[in-house]
């Protein structure tokens, strides 16, 4: 899976290689605990032990942090698919952020953004919002070129070009403020928005929603399908691509008859309350 990258703060006894001393500043707690939030944010549902090893923190350290973010309903805990275990034993508990959580981050000029599309409606119609939202996307995203797929001499070329464009996608939305990512999911490839500035917003004019989707689908070249959506309550906006042009027929085939038909991003069990002893 491809992520944005991460801010390493110092943690002082949190450290790996820390002094042993028991009193951290509150400043470093501080970056430590935002850093956790920020690997929560773009890499989530993850293990302590994925938290300890990409920021060089003990166990301890880890634990101490995700308990505190689960007491204060910033994140919560939950068991690991049998399809992400490694070796015997219990699955390993992963963490994400809950909705409060996300919403710490921030959702600036939510209510004066509302209002405003509010009353562009009321000037416009729905016509002009879907216009303002297709504009938006559009602006995202420029400078990307559409895929080219006919210059793809193989399946395996031509899988590669969308990859590569989703990627593209990934990382211009993560410029706006989505902390985007892309991972390969069998014969598909999806693109996962861990963040949404927009998410108060859109959550009363999925027209915003819908122009994102639009927007990937003229860069992609092919049907695409819209797997969740923070605006919905899930914990990540996430849309799947197809790779060949039999996963595409299916794709669309599975859109046109039952959306909830198509393939999912992997369930994970959830416990609200749980700790993050593993």
């Amino acid at each position: 899976m491809k992520t944005v990258g991460l801010r390493n703060d110092d943690e002082g006894a949190g450290r790996k290689a820390g002094t042993g001393s028991s009193a951290a500043p509150a400043t470093a707690e501080g970056h430590t605990r935002a850093a956790i939030v920020q690997l929560l944010l773009e890499r989530g549902p993850i293990t302590a032990t994925a938290i300890g090893d990409t920021l060089g923190l003990a166990p301890a350290g880890v634990r101490r942090h995700l308990d505190a973010l689960i007491d204060s309903g910033q994140a919560r805990a939950g068991r690991s698919a049998p399809w992400q275990q490694k070796g015997r034993g219990r699955p390993a508990k992963q963490y994400q952020l809950t909705a409060a959580g996300r919403g710490q981050l921030g959702h600036a000029y939510d209510d004066l953004a509302g209002a405003a599309i509010r009353q562009l409606g009321e000037i416009g119609g729905e016509a002009a919002i879907a216009e303002f939202a297709r504009k938006r996307a559009q602006r995202v995203v420029a400078g990307i070129a559409p895929v080219d797929r006919d210059s793809a001499e193989s399946a395996r070329t031509e899988a590669g070009h969308t990859i590569d464009k989703a990627e593209e996608i990934a990382e211009a939305f993560t410029e706006a403020g989505f902390a985007a990512s892309t991972r390969k999911v069998g014969a598909g490839v999806q693109i996962c928005q861990h963040h949404c500035p927009v998410s108060h917003v859109a959550e009363e004019f999925p027209q915003l929603c819908e122009a994102e989707l639009e927007a990937f689908k003229e860069l992609l070249g092919t049907h695409v399908q819209r797997l969740a959506t923070i605006a919905n309550g899930d914990c990540a906006c996430t849309t799947h691509v197809p790779l060949t042009a039999v996963a595409r027929s299916a794709t669309a085939t599975a859109a046109r008859t039952s959306p909830s038909a198509a393939a999912q991003p992997a369930a994970v069990r959830t416990n609200d309350s749980g700790r993050s002893a593993e």
